[in-house]
């Protein structure tokens, strides 16, 4: 999953990016309002993280901003401001969440989990997609009773696709949200062909149906219907 963090604190944002990356989460870090506002127009990402005083503005203007343009993105404000009317303007302006500093690592990990598993799988611990059930709190597929072992960016791809299920994705979209945003600058994405073709040998050995179809030129298509 790929994170958008804006934190000016450079302790605090380098604590919660390295406890995210150790999380699993492909995270991009800035530090002003401008720089958030930049990455958010420029890039999808599932959730994003924002403290509302910035050294050149307020994360709730970066709100307001997301909610805008519909963004699919989760929001949650983090911020030393704890008055209840600036919670409830943090929420009424759009964000999924709201915590106060200081806080534990783990619980905002938790509550990323709680809006993902909102945003993404309609509230549910666990997502069925064909013979393929996954419970994302718990970075754990299975087949049927069989549980399958893979790599964290086998993983990563498979979440991808299943939560854009019956949707081209190029090639280009697909490294940018399991590699990260620098990928947009990559000679090639055809690395991404060894890791693809990994992770459909290790579904089919399972005894999955092959969901992932090639568009050769174009990208990939997760699908559970009929071909």
């Amino acid at each position: 999953m790929k994170i958008l963090l804006v934190e000016d604190e450079p302790d605090l944002q380098l604590a919660i990016y390295r406890y995210l990356e150790g999380e699993g989460y492909i995270v991009t870090t800035v530090n002003t309002y401008r720089h958030g506002l930049e990455k958010a127009h420029d890039y999808d990402y599932d959730c994003v993280i924002v403290d509302l005083m910035l050294p050149d503005g307020n994360g709730l203007d970066l709100v307001r901003d997301l909610k805008k343009r519909e963004s699919t993105a989760g929001i949650i404000v983090v911020t030393a401001k704890d008055a209840l009317s600036d919670k409830l303007t943090g929420l009424d302006t759009g964000a999924d969440d709201y915590l106060t500093k200081p806080f534990h690592l783990p619980e905002l990990n938790a509550r990323i989990r709680s809006v993902l598993r909102r945003r993404l799988f309609g509230g549910q611990s666990k997502v069925t997609a064909g013979e393929l059930t996954l419970w994302p709190d718990q970075q754990r597929i299975s087949v049927g009773q069989t549980d399958i072992k893979l790599t964290s960016k086998e993983y990563e791809l498979l979440m991808f696709l299943v939560t854009n299920a019956d949707r081209l994705l190029s090639k280009s979209a697909i490294a940018e949200h399991v590699w990260g945003d620098a990928m947009d600058a990559a000679d090639s994405h055809e690395f991404l062909y060894t890791h693809m073709k990994n992770l459909r040998r290790k579904l089919i050995a399972a005894g999955c149906p092959d969901y992932i179809q090639t568009r050769y030129g174009a990208g990939y298509i997760f699908s559970t219907r009929p071909s």
